[in-house]
């Protein structure tokens, strides 16, 4: 799926005024307090809606990369584009969220704190977790979206640090937000079945049966019906 910028900034349009509209609604501005705090409020509901989406998308990811969908569930078709529509959707929400954090005065992070890790005046490390999740989502995006600028297999080496960036996405949800606690059964609910297929995923790969590597061939041996080297699998990007 390609994205223009257009459609990006329509889309995070949309994100910003639906955050506005429930937030208006679930913490109407009706003393001076709560009107401080209510885009700290805003800020902390995008982020649990980008982390949702972020887990939506890893686990369409593993879907589309695990061995056994080559092979037999065969649900490239109708998965790929749900996992390419919610990295766009996941993109806007983060950008609204670290957005709210860097301007917000009550949440003190700042523009330097949301961008440079331990620079934020409020959780430092918690943040700092955030910011390296960020850039490493980032990153697996790019080369995603970009495949022919870098050496043959390297972009689908880069994608498989999506597992990784979840895991520092969920560390950071847990620990940086004063509702981690409440929340600790979302977190629990989301994050560890996705542990739990990214491990499947390698223990699949690792244990699948590999084809016997072939015996010398003669040059006039006919090639149709020659088994494929050992360790010749085919990945689905």
């Amino acid at each position: 799926m390609r994205v223009s910028a257009a459609t990006l900034v329509a889309l995070g349009a949309i994100a910003a005024l639906v955050a506005l509209g429930v937030t208006d609604q679930v913490l109407p501005a009706a003393d001076p307090r709560t009107a401080d705090i209510r885009p700290w409020v805003a800020a902390r509901a995008l982020g649990v809606t980008a982390y949702l989406l972020l887990a939506a998308q890893v686990a369409t990811g593993l879907v589309l990369s695990h061995p056994r969908n080559t092979a037999a569930w065969r649900q490239t078709k109708p998965v790929l584009p749900w996992h390419e529509l919610l990295s766009v959707f996941t993109g806007a929400f983060l950008v609204l969220h670290i957005a709210l954090l860097a301007l917000d005065p009550f949440a003190n992070v700042g523009v330097l704190g949301a961008l440079v890790p331990g620079l934020s005046g409020y959780r430092p490390p918690a943040i700092a977790v955030g910011t390296v999740a960020m850039y490493a989502l980032l990153f697996t995006a790019v080369t995603a979206k970009w495949t022919r600028l870098l050496p043959s297999g390297w972009w689908l080496k880069a994608h498989r640090l999506a597992a990784g960036t979840f895991l520092l996405a969920w560390v950071h949800s847990v620990l940086a937000g004063t509702d981690g606690g409440a929340l600790s059964p979302l977190y629990l609910a989301t994050g560890l079945p996705i542990m739990a297929g990214v491990a499947h995923r390698w223990w699949t790969a690792k244990v699948r049966p590999q084809r016997a590597a072939p015996s010398a061939v003669s040059p006039s041996t006919p090639s149709i019906g020659r088994p494929l080297p050992a360790g010749a699998v085919l990945e689905e990007s």
